[in-house]
């Protein structure tokens, strides 16, 4: 959308254009050619038109997910008590997103200070950085930045260094999957702060990582306290004060290059369709060694054991992506069709935890089964029913393992075939699009999709053999 500025001066510039009878009407004493007149006009839609181009440059880094519309990342800032110079708070982080999760090394939170404040102790999390406490005697704070950095806590965090919702390492699954595991909490003493509802500052600039860019974060609104129920129920307490950030994704603002592709095959075409050439990026191994890896490298123990945690370290192949996603149309039953997924993970050095897999197909909404994948329709328009997130089954495939013998998952899906729309021609038993994680997979051009044969040959043959048996049958009953 258009900054105000740029309404204001989009308003202006109508302003100044003003019709020539108009003006005469109005006294001004203006007069003009209709040649003046239509350059006039045209240099004042020329304005107006890179006004509305530009305004939809500006916007481009807004993010909106037409598979999602609602989803987001909500901090709700909790301040459960008033300390001498300052409060204690609960920061909890909650996902809202239907599919796309935050994966290791996880979530990292930021903002800057409205005044001169301090952290004197964390639970559940800590401040990637300690800053400048010099002017602190004895009681040293946990960190005095003016804009601190926040990470989880890992698993194993000794228990009276925990709260609930801490220490997943900052892992958050999407809200879909496993709103259990959505919510992710620490607690922090703030002081050099306000003291009271009126006083206190909130803080601004936020910022999110997950554990790359992407997210964009609203300035910090107060909303109603947040209200506590007792273990019982029977009782209610609630927070002195609460105000809430959101923040969304944008592709655009990731700049990611893709991490997935796409490959296709069918009963009946022998073609099988890979991963487009380069989808992912180009082997660099000549001018940029240690790119990718060589699956039958002797070298391959040792250069996996010796990357770094997170690095994608991927084999080499044509794609070069992490992760290809490859969709086989396997049968045809008379009332129902049968489709195969396989994922494949190319990277050496990296497992996927709570892997989801969203695919958009017209004919979802009419599956029948999923054999060994989780199944959920995502219909975020309530009229249309063809897009499914699929992810594995917990404690059997929700983990797809890095590349060898088991860096792969696969399942079958089941569907029942709809007369009015069903049909194998012209690639329509291929999906849409197919995210990985929430990245976009590069899908194969339309045109190299594995086609029929060619129906209109065999028919033009079947009609000319049947043309010469009945001439032969005539001849010989001696009709001709």
């Amino acid at each position: 959308m258009c900054s105000r500025a740029e309404h204001r001066h989009s308003r202006s510039l109508e302003r100044s254009y003003r019709d020539p009878k108009q003006e005469q009407e109005e006294g001004m004493g203006f007069c003009s050619s209709p040649a003046s007149r239509s350059v006039s006009m045209l240099s004042n839609t020329s304005v107006l038109l890179v006004l509305l181009l530009s305004c939809t440059f500006f916007a481009s880094t807004e993010s909106y997910d037409p598979l999602d519309p609602n989803g987001n990342i909500t901090i709700r800032w909790d301040v459960m008590s008033w300390t001498p110079d300052g409060y204690v708070a609960v920061v909890t982080i909650f996902n809202f997103q239907q599919y796309r999760h935050i994966q290791a090394p996880g979530w990292s939170l930021g903002w800057t200070w409205a005044k001169k404040e301090v952290i004197w102790t964390m639970l559940g999390g800590q401040a990637t950085e300690q800053g400048d406490c010099s002017r602190y005697k004895g009681n040293v704070p946990h960190c005095c930045k003016k804009n601190p950095t926040v990470v989880d806590l890992l698993p194993g965090t000794p228990y009276n260094q925990q709260i609930a919702n801490c220490c997943k390492g900052g892992v958050l699954s999407s809200w879909l999957q496993d709103p259990a595991n959505a919510a992710s909490a620490f607690q922090l003493s703030v002081g050099a702060s306000g003291t009271t509802n009126k006083t206190v500052r909130l803080p601004k600039n936020f910022t999110l990582k997950a554990p790359g860019p992407g997210y964009t974060c609203g300035p910090a609104k107060i909303v109603k306290p947040t209200k506590f129920p007792t273990a019982d129920k029977r009782r209610f307490t609630q927070a002195q004060m609460t105000w809430n950030v959101t923040c969304a994704y944008s592709q655009f603002l990731a700049q990611k290059t893709p991490t997935c592709c796409v490959s296709l095959s069918s009963f009946y075409n022998d073609t099988v369709v890979s991963c487009p050439t380069c989808a992912c990026g180009c082997q660099n191994n000549a001018t940029q060694p240690g790119s990718c890896v060589e699956p039958n490298s002797p070298y391959l123990a040792s250069v996996v054991s010796n990357a770094g945690t997170n690095s994608p370290l991927v084999q080499c192949t044509s794609h070069m992506c992490p992760i290809r996603v490859h969709w086989h149309v396997k049968l045809n039953y008379k009332e129902y069709w049968r489709v195969k997924i396989t994922i494949t993970n190319f990277n050496y050095n990296m497992n996927y935890s709570q892997w989801n897999l969203v695919v958009q197909h017209p004919n979802f909404d009419n599956l029948t089964q999923s054999f060994s994948f989780n199944y959920k329709p995502l219909t975020p328009y309530a009229a249309i029913n063809d897009t499914a997130m699929l992810y594995g089954i917990k404690f059997y495939n929700d983990l797809l393992m890095q590349d060898g013998p088991s860096g792969n998952v696969q399942s079958e899906l089941l569907f029942r075939k709809d007369a009015s729309t069903f049909t194998f021609d012209k690639g329509w038993a291929f999906p849409r699009r197919i995210y990985f994680n929430g990245d976009n997979c590069v899908m194969p051009p339309p045109d190299a999709y594995p086609s029929l044969p060619n129906a209109s040959i065999r028919w033009g043959v079947s009609r000319f053999s049947i043309a010469v048996i009945l001439l032969v049958l005539l001849l010989h009953l001696g009709l001709f």
